[in-house]
C-alpha cells in the first residue's frame, strides 16, 4: 500500500480489497506461505491464489464468517515458532464457519491489516443487505454538514470560494494543520480535477476536508463499534465506553451529552449520531484525557502522618541559571510554589546593609533580600495546595541577621506558621489535613541546657560551593524558637535513630551518603522512613545545577528529594510528573508497603514483590499528531523522522525501555501502529515516561515528552498531550495510544513471549513473614504461612481461569468480562446453525449453558467460562476466613512486639 495512502472510507477499503494485495497464510505448522488475497467482485467471498486446492475451495464465503481478530488472537498465532517472526499488529485472524476455524493471515503493514479487517467487519455486518457499494445514495451525516459549513462561508452566494479563504477555514476546524499543507492539497486536487483557480468549489471543498481532515486509525475505531456504517449512535457510544474506556455507570444520557458537545452537525446532534469529526474530537478532549480525571482533585487520604507521603521539594528555587554565577531572582519561588512545591530551601548569608540575603551561591549578583523573598512566600505559599509548606532554613549569617530574619519571618507569615510545641505523648508527625494552611520551619534548635540568646549548634553543609561535612555556628533564640516539628539533627546510624530519635526530628542526607544507604542497607532506610522525615539534597559537586534522580530516594521511602526546579530534563520530568497526582497537592501517599511497620520491602529487589500483585502494560502507539521539529533542525528541512521511546522509571525491577520503529518521512503526523508491554511490580512507584525523538545518524533530537504516574494511567484510546524540554505545553501535539492494564496472572517472573502466561502452582511465589530472630514474634507470625498461601491460590486460580477464557474468545489478557461475553455473543448471533446459549444474570454466580450440538470451540470457551465462575466464587466465600486468620496473626505479632494492633491502615497494607 503506498505510505501516502488515506483510508477514510469504507468504501476505500472495499476499493483496496477488489485490488487484492500478497499476505502471508499461517498453517497449524507454523509455517507461512505467501498468496494473493482478493474479494470476489460481488463482494460475497474472499478468494486466494496460488493454492492447491481448486478454486471453489480457496474461499471464504462472507456470510460464514463469524469474527475478524487483529494482532496475534489465535492459538496457530501465538504459537512459539511465531512470536517473533511479525509484529502483532501485522497480523490477523478470520474466524469462520460452524466450527469456528481460522484464516491466520500476515500483512505487510498494520495499514493492509486495518483495510482488510475494516472492510470485512463492514461486509460482515451489512454486506447481506448491502451488497452494494457503500457510500451510494444521500450524502452522509458529514457531507452535509461539511457542505453547510462550505455554504456559510460562501458570502457571495455563488457556489465557489477563494482558496485562501478555503484555507482559513479548514485550518479553523483543525488549528493544528499547517496552512501549507492545506494550500498543496488543494492545488493536487484541481491539477488531479483540471479545474485551476483561484477558488474553489463546495464539492472540492468537501473532497479536500476529507482527504486532510479523516484520521484512518480513528475511522477504523468508529467502524469497529458502529452499527450504523459511519457514524456511532447512543448504544455504539455507550459500548465503546464500557467496553473499550473502562468507564462505569455510563448511561444513555452521558453519551447525548458527549454527543451534544462535540458532534459538529447539528443533524447528528438532533438524531443521537456521532460521525467521525465528533468522534475525533471527542478523544481529543479532556473528557477522554489519558490522565486520570480523580487525580485531578486531592483524592488520597491525607490523614496520615507527615512522614507517609512524598513531599515535593526544591533546592535552590531561586535560582535561574546554575548555582554558583547564575543571577537569582524571585520568580523561581513563584513558579515552584505553583507548581505545588511544599518544600523550599532558604540559604541566608549576612548582607551588606544590616539586612539577610538569600541565595544559593557566593556570589552577590545572586542575592535577594530575605524580606522579599519570605513576601513572595507568603504570597503564594497557598495558592496551588493548602497542605503545609516547609522552610530549610540554611543559616549562613550571624546571630545578629539571624534576629532579622526571625522577626521578618514572624511579621510576614503571621499566624501561618506553626510553632506549637510536639507532643512527647504522640508518636507519629500529625497529617498534612491537620496542617493545611501552616508553615514549617525546619532548622537547628538550641539544646535545653542554653539558657543564653544564642548559642552554639552544629549543622550540615548543604548550601552550593559548600564542603560536605559539618560545621559549628552561632544560632540565636529567635530563630531557634521558630522550629518545633522540622527540627535538624545530624544522622548517626539506624539503630541509634531508632532508639533516640524523636519523630520531629528531621535528618539531611546528601545524594551520595542516601545512595550508598540504598545501595547498602535499603530495607533499613525504608523502615527509617516509616516514622521520621528524611530530606536528601543535590550534591555540592553539580555547580551546574543538574538534578539527582529522584526515584534513586523515592524507592527507600526518602520524603523530600530537593530538586533543582529551574533545571529543565529528565529528572525534572520524573519530579513535575510524579507531583502532577493527587490534585498536583505537592504530597503523595506512599505505597503501603513502604508505611506500615509490619511490612518488609527492599527497594533493591530484581524481580516481582511476595503480596504485591505485578501488573501488565499493553502500550499500542498508534500514530502522532501536529509534532513539532526539533530545534535547532534546520540542516534536515521539513524532514522529521520520529520515534517514540517508552519508559518505566520505578523499583530496579521495574525501570525498563522500549522503543517504536522510526516513522520514515512521515510529516508532522506520523504512523507507528506498534505494540509495547511491560510488567510493573511496583504499581503504586512507577512512572510511564513518553519521548519522541528524531532519528538522526548524528544524533537523535529530542521534540517532546510526556510523563505520568502508572496510578494516573486511563485505560483505553488516549491522546497524550505532549510537553517540550522545559515542561511547556505544546499546542495540538499529541500522541494517540491505546492503553490496557492487568494483572500478571501466576506470579513470579514474567512469562516468555508466546507463552499463554498460565503458570503452575509449583513455580508461585509466597509471600511470607520476616523472621525477627525474637523467637516469640517469629512463632506467631509462622502462623500466617498457611493463610498467606491460601490467599495467593485463591487470587492466582481466578486469574489463571480468567486469562484462559480471555485467550479463549481471541481477546488480550488486559479484556473485560464484558468484552468477553460480547465476543460470544457476536459468533453466536452470526450463525444461523449456532446452539441457543443461556446467560442468566439472575443468578449470583450466572451459569452460561449450552443446548444442542455444541463445536468444539464453543465448548472450550463454556468450560473455560465455568471455571471462571467457579474459581471467583471459591475466592468470595473463603476470602473473608483467609483474612480473619492472617488479622489474627498480625495482631498477636504486633501485640507480643510491645505494640498495639495497627487498625485499618494495616489491614490495607497486607505483609510484604
Amino acid at each position: 500500500m503506498p505510505h501516502d495512502r488515506k483510508i477514510n472510507s469504507t468504501a476505500a477499503c472495499i476499493s483496496f480489497m477488489l485490488q487484492g494485495c500478497e499476505m502471508k497464510k499461517v498453517r497449524s505448522n507454523s509455517r507461512m506461505y505467501s498468496r494473493f488475497f482478493l474479494l470476489a467482485p460481488d463482494m460475497r467471498c474472499l478468494r486466494w491464489e496460488p493454492s492447491k486446492k481448486d478454486s471453489e475451495k480457496a474461499k471464504i464465503e462472507i456470510e460464514l464468517v463469524k469474527e475478524v481478530r487483529v494482532g496475534k488472537k489465535t492459538p496457530v498465532l501465538r504459537s512459539n515458532g511465531l512470536s517473533d517472526q511479525f509484529p502483532d499488529e501485522c497480523a490477523f485472524s478470520i474466524i469462520h464457519g460452524d466450527n469456528y476455524e481460522s484464516l491466520d493471515l500476515v500483512a505487510s503493514s498494520a495499514d493492509v491489516v486495518n483495510a482488510w479487517v475494516m472492510g470485512l467487519r463492514y461486509l460482515v455486518s451489512y454486506g447481506k443487505h448491502t451488497p452494494e457499494a457503500p457510500e451510494a445514495g444521500h450524502p452522509s451525516l458529514r457531507t452535509s454538514w461539511i457542505s453547510s459549513v462550505f455554504e456559510v462561508a460562501d458570502l457571495e452566494k455563488v457556489g465557489r470560494i477563494p482558496v485562501a479563504r478555503a484555507v482559513q477555514l479548514i485550518k479553523a476546524l483543525n488549528p493544528g494543520m499547517k496552512a501549507s499543507t492545506i494550500e498543496l492539497k488543494f492545488k493536487e486536487l484541481q491539477k488531479a480535477g483540471e479545474r485551476p483557480g483561484s477558488d474553489v468549489a463546495c464539492d472540492l471543498f468537501v473532497e479536500a476536508y476529507c482527504d486532510l481532515c479523516t484520521r484512518p486509525e480513528i475511522f477504523f475505531l468508529l467502524v469497529q463499534f458502529s452499527s450504523n456504517k459511519e457514524s456511532l449512535g447512543l448504544k455504539d457510544l455507550l459500548t465503546f465506553l464500557e467496553v473499550e474506556q473502562g468507564m462505569e455507570g455510563v448511561t444513555e444520557e452521558t453519551c447525548l451529552e458527549i454527543v451534544g458537545k462535540y458532534e459538529p452537525s447539528s443533524e447528528g446532534r438532533e438524531k443521537g449520531y456521532l460521525a467521525i469529526d465528533g468522534f475525533t474530537r471527542y478523544l481529543l478532549s479532556p473528557d477522554c484525557s489519558i490522565f486520570d480525571p480523580q487525580h485531578r482533585r486531592v483524592c488520597q487520604d491525607m490523614t496520615q502522618p507527615l512522614s507517609h507521603y512524598y513531599i515535593s521539594s526544591a533546592h535552590s528555587a531561586c535560582l535561574r541559571e546554575d548555582s554558583s554565577w547564575g543571577s537569582a531572582g524571585l520568580g523561581g519561588y513563584v513558579t515552584a510554589l505553583r507548581m505545588g512545591c511544599r518544600s523550599l530551601e532558604l540559604v541566608v548569608w549576612d548582607g551588606p546593609d544590616g539586612e539577610p540575603l538569600v541565595s544559593g551561591g557566593r556570589s552577590a549578583t545572586s542575592r535577594v533580600a530575605c524580606r522579599s523573598v519570605v513576601g513572595v512566600i507568603d504570597r503564594y505559599a497557598f495558592e496551588a495546595s493548602e497542605y503545609p509548606l516547609i522552610l530549610c532554613l540554611a543559616v549562613r549569617c550571624s546571630p545578629a541577621q539571624q534576629r532579622l530574619m526571625a522577626q521578618c519571618l514572624r511579621k510576614t507569615l503571621g499566624a501561618k506558621l506553626y510553632l506549637d510545641p510536639p507532643a512527647p505523648e504522640e508518636a507519629y508527625l500529625p497529617s498534612p489535613e491537620t496542617l493545611k494552611g501552616r508553615v514549617l520551619i525546619k532548622g537547628r534548635k538550641l539544646p535545653p541546657s542554653c539558657h543564653e540568646s544564642e548559642g552554639e549548634v552544629t549543622d550540615e553543609e548543604e548550601g552550593p560551593g559548600e564542603a560536605e561535612g559539618r560545621r559549628r555556628f552561632r544560632l540565636s533564640r529567635e530563630l531557634s524558637e521558630l522550629v518545633s516539628l522540622c527540627q535538624a539533627v545530624p544522622f548517626r546510624d539506624f539503630e541509634a535513630s531508632r532508639r533516640g530519635q524523636r519523630y520531629w526530628e528531621l535528618c539531611s542526607f546528601s545524594e551520595v551518603e542516601a545512595g550508598r544507604f540504598a545501595s547498602e542497607c535499603p530495607a533499613e532506610l525504608v523502615s527509617y522512613n516509616k516514622r521520621f522525615l528524611s530530606r536528601v539534597y543535590p550534591s555540592p559537586l553539580r555547580i551546574d545545577a543538574s538534578n539527582m534522580n529522584p526515584q534513586d530516594f523515592w524507592k527507600c521511602g526518602c520524603q523530600m528529594v530537593a530538586m533543582n526546579f529551574q533545571t529543565p530534563g529528565l529528572m525534572m520530568d520524573l519530579n513535575a510528573g510524579w507531583f502532577h497526582q493527587n490534585g498536583a497537592c505537592g504530597y503523595v501517599l506512599r505505597p503501603a508497603v513502604m508505611r506500615e511497620e509490619v511490612s518488609y520491602f527492599s527497594a533493591n529487589a530484581k524481580d516481582s514483590l511476595p503480596g504485591v500483585p505485578a501488573q501488565l502494560l499493553h502500550l499500542r502507539v498508534i500514530s502522532g499528531q501536529n509534532l513539532p521539529k526539533p530545534r535547532g533542525s534546520g540542516a534536515k528541512g521539513d524532514v522529521v523522522e520520529p520515534y517514540v521511546c517508552a519508559e518505566i522509571h520505578g523499583i530496579p525491577a521495574d525501570c525498563a525501555e522500549r522503543r517504536t520503529k522510526t516513522a520514515l518521512q512521515s510529516g508532522d503526523n506520523p504512523v507507528f501502529e506498534e505494540s509495547l508491554e511491560f510488567q510493573v511490580n511496583l504499581p503504586e512507584l512507577a512512572l510511564l515516561r513518553l519521548v519522541v525523538l528524531d532519528d538522526d545518524y548524528i544524533g537523535d533530537e529530542f521534540i517532546a515528552q510526556y510523563t505520568i504516574p502508572f496510578e494516573c494511567l486511563q485505560s483505553g484510546y488516549r491522546h497524550v498531550p505532549l510537553q517540550s524540554l522545559a515542561g511547556d505545553l505544546l499546542p495540538h501535539a499529541t500522541l494517540f495510544l491505546h492503553v490496557a492494564i492487568a494483572d500478571r496472572p501466576g506470579g513470579g517472573k514474567g512469562q516468555r513471549r508466546g507463552r499463554t502466561g498460565r503458570r503452575g502452582r509449583r513455580l508461585r511465589e509466597y509471600a511470607s513473614a520476616k523472621t525477627t530472630g525474637i523467637k516469640a514474634i517469629d512463632e506467631v507470625f509462622r502462623t500466617a504461612g498457611q493463610p498467606l498461601r491460601e490467599a495467593t491460590d485463591l487470587r492466582e486460580n481466578m486469574q489463571n481461569a480468567l486469562v484462559s477464557f480471555k485467550e479463549l474468545c481471541g481477546l488480550a489478557p488486559a479484556a473485560t468480562m464484558k468484552q468477553c461475553i460480547l465476543t460470544v455473543a457476536a459468533w453466536l448471533l452470526r450463525s444461523e446453525s449456532a446452539p441457543s446459549v443461556t446467560l442468566n444474570l439472575g443468578q449470583q454466580y450466572p451459569p452460561m449453558e449450552a443446548q444442542g450440538p455444541v463445536p468444539e470451540l464453543l465448548r472450550k470457551v463454556l468450560t473455560a467460562y465455568e471455571t471462571t465462575i467457579q474459581t471467583s466464587r471459591t475466592l468470595i466465600e473463603s476470602a473473608d476466613v483467609v483474612h480473619s486468620k492472617l488479622m489474627q496473626a498480625q495482631q498477636a505479632g504486633t501485640c507480643r512486639g510491645g505494640q498495639a494492633p495497627l487498625g485499618p491502615a494495616a489491614e490495607r497494607g497486607g505483609f510484604g
